[in-house]
């Protein structure tokens, strides 16, 4: 996968520090997000998880309707592409379920599995997600400050 033709995959944590300014990583995504020409997707779960995290009353509570016109706002932004999900979780992470070893990993596997099917690059934070993709590194971004 050559970088120019490299399209990334948002994990929830970093769709989520897009849009909430007192998320800690708010500046390192907004940075990266505004790249100039950078392709990238939502596929349904990382939208349901910022819509998850949004209206949770803890947080603020944005009603349903404002969290979901944020994600629609969003998706207007140069470079967006709908990334849907077309297997189930065992297909998706059958490449590394050995190295599944706690509840922790599940939505990790999942969205790298969604990743790799659909020939995109998962972009988080989480370092330990490479240790889970090892041989299929190439598609994990580690986002980070330099």
């Amino acid at each position: 996968m050559t970088s120019a033709k490299r399209r990334y995959l948002l994990d929830v944590n970093v769709l989520v520090a897009l849009l909430d300014e007192r998320h800690v990583h708010h500046q390192l995504a907004t940075k990266w997000f505004n790249s100039p020409g950078l392709e990238w997707a939502l596929c349904p779960f990382t939208e349901a998880g910022f819509l998850r995290y949004a209206t949770r009353s803890a947080l603020g509570g944005l009603s349903m309707r404002d969290a979901t016109a944020m994600i629609s706002r969003i998706a207007e932004r140069p470079g967006y592409h709908y990334q849907p999900i077309s297997a189930d979780w065992r297909t998706l992470c059958a490449p590394f379920i050995t190295r599944l070893f706690g509840h922790n990993q599940v939505t990790d596997a999942f969205l790298l599995g969604v990743a790799m099917r659909g020939g995109l690059v998962l972009a988080t934070f989480d370092k330990a997600i490479l240790h889970l993709a090892r041989e299929y590194g190439n598609h994990v971004l580690v986002l980070a400050e330099p």
